[in-house]
């Protein structure tokens, strides 16, 4: 009898699910949007109800044709948005259509991450030195303090992974990975800092959370498949449930979870997961803390093994932004990509690296996560002019792509300075869709980049999971070994990094004139 496992990934704008054997190989992917509200003053919502109707159709196209029964396991990774319900485990409507998700780049608790960051507290050097408005804590004091009736109706708050794996089970257990690398939980401290909490005003929370006693560790079943999910499924009541990942993480365990050893020990080997943002992940043996890098946190994907955290808030997103707000459609439909990467391609071979390098930009859109830490950090384009043309438009969004190349080199040699070797990029997400992309980080990075999994690996470190959950493997180091799938690999060019040496002093130049015009307002101001 074929064993199979099937892995469920919640996106910003979809759920996806995939039916993996148990060599790793993808048989069979879905894909069905879910509903995203975006609201102004940096607000995003989803309805988890929607999330879960929208994972009920993957997953029910993904198995047709199979049985059922040989599903062992599902695994389910999400973002890190923050589900709400009240007492009756309803939704907390947050507002219309049922309404009750809070996005993981919504920066509505700007002001209570600011309370979090004044106590001083320790845990701040997890933080990456203060604390993100994108995190869990500071959004549930938000909702303390800006909407007390709902926080009196309360009844449970989860992180999306766990919430799902919650509505799959019945089961209220909370992963090891979501809890710590979300909720400010440190067991390698003894699990919640009640010192920190009460400091915040928030010593409640994991009563108001309905938190368990302890957190669930990765590669554990937190139960196998209701009735009702299973039948929303199209799975058997036997079908094991794995405990939840941020996706993220789950992207890094299938892109470096095979390289234990020496090089996964040193941090020598990076996972990059990118999409509409960016998330640099470092997985090492010995704990190391740097500002503007979330961790190092214990165990949240390996066994044993430390986690630490960059990102970009805005990567995907900005190039979105750029063919949104410039392109001749107003779109950023997948063929409006195309089209630019195609006609990008014939310039670059015109005018090679040098193309379009009057225009300078500095990509914070949406704030800065890593070296800097600062949300309210925005960006910057220099150097536009009044041409319309498509080609105005190509170059905009290479130098666009150029900057996310550059704060990626920023975050990689901020990391190295505490240590990490740092020599090999694996990248997922939809950037491998881009070779040119893919070029220009091992050009201005000097680092190999290879593809992860076919830029599947958030899917195949899900399906790791569920395989272990299922008994396929001993452990997740095996399932991620035995599983993965290498794909390309990008080596830089030496005569293009000199060039991308020349943009990057010219960005590290307009970050600092970006402080200097920040500084004289505020002494206006003052």
């Amino acid at each position: 009898m074929t064993q199979y496992v099937c892995a469920v990934d919640v996106g910003t704008a979809s759920a996806r699910a995939a039916l993996f054997d148990r060599d790793g190989t993808r048989l069979a992917k879905a894909v069905h949007p879910i509903a995203l509200y975006q609201m102004e003053g940096a607000r995003a919502e989803h309805s988890s109800e929607n999330i879960w109707e929208a994972v009920g159709i993957c997953v029910r196209q993904v198995v047709a044709g199979i049985d059922p029964a040989d599903v062992v396991a599902i695994g389910f990774d999400a973002t890190c948005s923050l589900v709400l319900r009240d007492k009756t485990g309803a939704p907390l409507r947050l507002g219309p259509d049922g309404r009750d998700t809070i996005l993981w780049f919504d920066h509505r608790a700007a002001p209570q991450a600011e309370v979090c960051n004044a106590t001083g507290h320790s845990i701040l050097k997890v933080q990456g030195g203060t604390f993100s408005p994108e995190k869990q804590v500071p959004k549930l004091l938000w909702l303390k303090n800006r909407r007390p009736h709902l926080w009196e109706q309360l009844g449970a708050a989860y992180d999306l992974a766990d919430f799902l794996t919650f509505r799959a089970s019945g089961s209220n257990a909370r992963s090891a990975c979501t809890i710590t690398a979300k909720w400010s939980y440190q067991p390698e401290r003894g699990g919640w800092q009640d010192d920190f909490l009460q400091q915040i005003g928030l010593s409640e929370l994991s009563e108001k959370a309905n938190m368990p006693c302890a957190v669930t560790p990765l590669g554990t079943s937190v139960g196998t498949l209701t009735s009702d999910a299973a039948e929303h499924l199209g799975l058997t009541s036997e079908c094991k449930v794995a405990t939840g990942m941020v996706d993220a993480f789950a992207g890094a365990l299938g892109a470096v979870g095979h390289c234990p050893g020496d090089s996964l020990g040193d941090g020598s080997d990076l996972a990059l997961i990118a999409g509409t943002s960016s998330c640099v992940m470092s997985v090492n043996r010995d704990p190391w803390a740097i500002r503007g890098v979330w961790g190092p946190y214990a165990d949240a994907i390996l066994p044993g093994y430390w986690v630490s955290e960059g990102g970009q808030s805005a990567t995907g997103a900005l190039l979105d932004f750029i063919l949104r707000n410039f392109g001749p459609d107003k779109t950023e439909a997948p063929e409006a990509h195309q089209r630019v990467e195609m006609r990008l391609r014939q310039m670059r071979e015109a005018e090679g690296p040098r193309l379009a390098d009057g225009i300078h930009i500095l990509p914070d859109v949406n704030g800065n996560r890593s070296p800097f830490a600062d949300p309210q950090m925005r960006g910057v384009i220099s150097g536009l002019t009044m041409d319309q043309s498509f080609d105005s438009v190509c170059k905009l969004y290479w130098r666009a792509a150029v900057s996310l190349a550059l704060g990626l080199r920023q975050i990689i040699e901020h990391m190295r300075s505490k240590g990490p070797a740092i020599r090999v990029l694996h990248v997922t997400g939809g950037h491998v869709r881009s070779d040119l992309l893919l070029q220009l980080y091992a050009d201005v990075t000097g680092c190999e980049v290879q593809i992860a999994a076919e830029g599947e690996a958030v899917l195949l470190g899900t399906a790791a999971l569920a395989a272990v959950t299922g008994g396929l493997y001993p452990d997740l180091i095996s399932a991620a070994t035995e599983m993965r799938e290498d794909g390309r690999m990008y080596r830089p060019d030496p005569e293009a990094q000199s060039i991308y040496d020349e943009d990057y002093a010219i960005f590290l130049r307009m970050q600092a004139h970006r402080d200097e015009l920040n500084a004289m307002r505020q002494k206006t101001k003052g």
